[in-house]
């Protein structure tokens, strides 16, 4: 397996849906040939909720932002959910949030996290079962100390190109990341608030998306300055996970995500807490297993058996299970082999979860439980939400996951950014550029789509400033939030983390 076809795997929620389907719901030739008459959709309502333990009221819009080229032709629209406390303050912060994938919409950060309404789903790691799903009000929200733009680019949520555009243009790192920076200015513009405090916000992809959207905005015309960047379940440098023959990093990255799993699951690290856990299996992986690795066929029997046998301490996996493997265990024969004993296999975005395959004989997993236990609320709850209770009205279908084609992974500009995909830089530079810039990172101790190692690696490397960067770890995975325990910390973390600004 490629590296390329490594990323394209790890980032994708959902690897069921075609490209013949994501075209046709990202809106490529839906519409008529292109004019500058379009006329933008939108609806709002107000509302009145309490977040934070403050009660508010607010305004609640969604609406197509359109994109148009040097002569003033619409290209794309892409749409944005606004939530605004009133009266209005234009010195109020604003929190700009998008999801991942690439090809998410970002229904799960708002009705799972942030947004005043949230879908009700199952807070131990069960799945999201048949509808109706409640949707409830959500005190979590924060709202109550920032106003919420949700941004889905093009080929997600009812995000689409207009005319004969080519959604190709908006379907890469550099040109999804200039699309939505110039929605934020639009944005910005449109509501007089160039001189709030700003913060950006992503989940997963998001947090690519984030860094190299800082980059538009701090980094090519220097014109929209952040207060602070949030990065949730954060993948920056893509090396750092790489399952592609030969590379070693990802091994040593992955392995504290293996611990607390065997440890939630029984299999190891009995007696101590997840972080204590973490924290011994972190010093194993940057000592003695990284020094093995890096010795590759040179490395000598004694010091092999030693790696070995920690190695199934950590992990929970048998020591014949690792020599047969190499002591190099991938993710995904993790998931297959961790519960082979018990006819499991756990997950990839929360390995709380567990799923019956149809037999125990495989090498890898059929499906990932955390991802199907809880999409059907999601995508059910969104849709009501939008047209029901907000009244936005459209033919078309809210694309959650999947919506984009061929996605263009190099970056444009700079030197040597092609070796491999890695935007930490973006964010390096724009710290050491903007003396109040600060960045907030939210891990899942059981995430293995963005393991915590893989992020802490990232954000340690030289150029980085280490003062303005604060960390926090939840009891849960990929979308920490599912779990009602860690989305409260979640939203008063974050909370926390606008408020000192």
């Amino acid at each position: 397996m490629t590296a390329k076809t490594w990323v394209s795997a790890a980032l994708a929620i959902s690897l069921a849906v075609t490209m013949a389907q994501a075209q046709d719901k990202s809106g490529a030739g839906a519409e008529p040939a292109r004019t500058s008459e379009y006329k933008p959709v939108s609806a709002s309502k107000n509302f009145t909720g309490t977040f934070g333990g403050r009660t508010l009221r607010y305004t609640a819009s969604v609406a197509e932002q359109v994109l148009k080229d040097d002569k003033g032709h619409p290209k794309a629209a892409i749409v944005t959910t606004a939530y605004i406390a009133e009266p209005r303050d234009p010195d109020r912060p604003v929190t700009f949030l998008f999801n991942g994938g690439p090809g998410s919409g970002s229904l799960w950060l708002q009705m799972g996290a942030f947004g005043p309404k949230r879908v009700a789903i199952p807070s131990d790691a069960r799945d999201d079962g048949a509808p109706p799903y409640p949707i409830l009000d959500n005190p979590d929200s924060l709202l109550d100390v920032t106003d919420l733009v949700f941004i889905d680019p093009v080929g997600t949520g009812f995000s689409h190109v207009i005319g004969d555009t080519d959604p190709k243009d908006y379907w890469g790192v550099s040109q999804d990341a200039k699309s939505v920076a110039k929605v934020i200015r639009l944005w910005l513009s449109e509501n007089g608030r160039w001189n709030s405090p700003k913060f950006l916000g992503g989940e997963s992809y998001g947090t690519t998306r984030s860094a190299a959207v800082v980059n538009e905005l701090e980094g090519s015309y220097n014109d929209v300055s952040l207060n602070g960047v949030i990065l949730i379940s954060t993948v920056l440098d893509f090396a750092a996970g790489a399952d592609t023959e030969g590379a070693e990093l990802g091994y040593i990255t992955t392995l504290p995500s293996m611990a607390v799993t065997a440890q939630y699951h029984g299999k190891a690290g009995t007696g101590q807490t997840p972080a204590a856990f973490a924290e011994a299996a972190r010093q194993f992986a940057l000592g003695p297993y990284a020094a093995f690795l890096l010795k590759g066929q040179r490395a000598q029997d004694a010091e092999r058996a030693a790696v070995r046998r920690e190695l199934a301490r950590f992990t929970g996996l048998s020591e014949a299970y690792l020599d047969r493997a190499d002591l190099r265990v991938t993710a995904g024969r993790f998931y297959k082999e961790l519960l082979r004993d018990r006819g499991l296999t756990v997950g990839r975005l929360d390995s709380r979860y567990t799923g019956i395959d149809y037999d125990s004989a495989g090498e890898y997993p059929d499906n990932d439980p955390s991802f199907y236990g809880i999409d059907g609320g999601y995508t059910a709850a969104a849709n009501a939400y939008f047209r029901d209770t907000i009244g936005y009205e459209t033919e078309r279908d809210y694309v959650t996951i999947g919506g984009v084609g061929d996605w263009d992974w190099r970056l444009q500009g700079g030197r040597d950014t092609n070796a491999y995909l890695n935007v930490t830089p973006y964010l390096g530079r724009a710290l050491r550029e903007n003396s109040g810039l600060r960045i907030f990172v939210g891990q899942g101790w059981y995430d293995f789509a963005t393991p915590f190692f893989a992020a802490e690696y990232a954000l340690t490397r030289t150029g980085i400033p280490q003062d303005r960067i604060e960390y926090a770890y939840y009891d849960s995975g990929h979308m920490m939030y599912v779990r009602d325990e860690d989305r409260s910390k979640l939203s008063s973390d974050i909370r926390a983390f606008i408020r000192n600004r």
